[in-house]
C-alpha cells in the first residue's frame, strides 16, 4: 500500500489548523481521518463533506486515540491552547505515546513559534513540553511553530489582535516594531509538503510566517481594504501587569518571531503575504465581522 492510500489522522480537525491540514491534505490525494468527539455533529458533517472519515476518539481517552491510528500512515496533531498547561501537556503527550504504540511512520506536530526560546510563557512552554516528548520517543516527527495567525484580525471580542467594533486594533507591540503574521491556510499547507517529503521535513522544525509588518503597516493596509479607517493603540503597563503572561512575552519584546520568510516561500512559492490574505477573503472577513458588531444590540 502506498503511504498516500493509508490514512492521515488530523487531530484537532474541527479547528482552524486541523481543518486547513484536512483540506490541504485531501487536495494533495491523501486519505483522511478526523478525530471528533461525535461523529454525528455538524463540524463532523463539514469535515466529511470536505472528504474526511470522521472517527471518534477524545485527547483524555488513550485507547480510542490508538483505535482511530490504527492503520494509519501519519497524525497530524494540534492541542487547544488550554489554560490549564497540564492537561494540555498529558493529553499531547497521550496522542505522541499512541502515535507512537501504533507505529506511525510521521507526526506532524503544530506548536507555536517561540516554543524553543526560554519565554516563560504559559502556553508556550506547554506545546515546547510536548516537543520534548516527541524528541524523547524518537517519533520521526516535523515541528511547525506558526507565528500570530492573520486570522485574530476577524475574532470578535479577541481582547489583544482583534479588532474593536469603533475600529481600533489592539495589542502590546511596539507600532513601529514588525511583527511576524501567518495565514491558518499555509499551517495547512506546510503539513502536507511535510508528508510529501519525508526526507527533507523529518526531523525539521519550522517557525511559519508569511509576512512581517510593523502594526501601524498593519492597520493602514487593512483601511485600505476594507475603505474604513483603522486605527492601533498599544496597551499599557498596567493592562500587561494583569496578566504575567502577556507581559514575559510582550514587555521586552522576547515574543517577536524570527521564521525565515525568504526559505519558507522557497518551499511554498504560494505562501500568503498580508496583502494576498486580504485579496483572499481575509478583508471581506474583516468587514463582515466589524459590521456584526456595530449592529448587534
Amino acid at each position: 500500500m502506498s503511504a498516500k492510500r493509508a490514512p492521515v489522522l488530523v487531530v484537532g480537525a474541527t479547528g482552524r489548523q486541523g481543518g486547513a491540514a484536512v483540506r490541504h491534505l485531501r487536495a494533495d490525494g491523501w486519505t483522511v481521518r478526523a478525530l471528533v468527539r461525535d461523529p454525528g455533529s455538524a463540524a463532523a458533517r463539514e469535515l466529511a463533506a470536505a472528504g474526511a472519515e470522521p472517527v471518534r476518539g477524545d485527547l483524555d481517552e488513550p485507547g480510542g486515540l490508538k483505535a482511530a491510528m490504527d492503520g494509519a500512515h501519519g497524525v497530524f496533531a494540534v492541542t487547544p491552547d488550554d489554560q490549564d498547561a497540564e492537561r494540555e501537556i498529558r493529553r499531547g503527550r497521550a496522542v505522541v505515546d499512541a502515535a507512537a504504540e501504533s507505529g506511525i511512520a510521521h507526526l506532524v506536530f503544530a506548536s507555536v513559534g517561540g516554543a524553543e526560546r526560554d519565554t516563560g510563557i504559559t502556553y508556550w512552554e506547554s506545546k515546547r513540553a510536548i516537543e520534548r516528548h516527541i524528541e524523547a520517543t524518537g517519533l520521526p516527527a516535523t515541528i511547525l511553530r506558526p507565528v500570530r495567525f492573520m486570522e485574530n484580525h476577524t475574532i470578535p471580542g479577541l481582547p489583544f489582535g482583534g479588532i474593536t467594533p469603533d475600529g481600533v486594533l489592539r495589542h502590546l507591540f511596539d507600532p513601529e516594531v514588525p511583527v511576524q503574521l501567518v495565514a491558518v491556510t499555509d499551517i495547512g499547507a506546510f503539513a502536507a509538503l511535510a508528508f510529501a517529503d519525508p526526507d527533507a521535513y523529518v526531523g525539521a522544525a519550522l517557525e511559519l510566517a508569511g509576512d512581517e509588518l510593523t502594526p501601524e503597516a498593519t492597520v493602514d493596509m487593512i483601511s485600505r481594504y476594507i475603505g474604513r479607517t483603522i486605527t492601533y493603540e498599544r496597551a499599557d503597563a498596567a493592562e500587561l501587569a494583569l496578566d504575567t503572561n502577556l507581559a514575559r512575552a510582550f514587555a521586552s519584546q522576547r515574543g517577536i518571531w524570527r521564521a525565515d520568510i525568504a526559505d519558507l516561500r522557497r518551499r511554498r512559492p504560494a505562501l500568503l503575504d498580508f496583502a494576498g490574505w486580504l485579496d483572499g477573503g481575509g478583508a471581506a472577513a474583516v468587514a463582515a465581522v466589524l459590521h456584526e458588531s456595530s449592529t448587534a444590540g
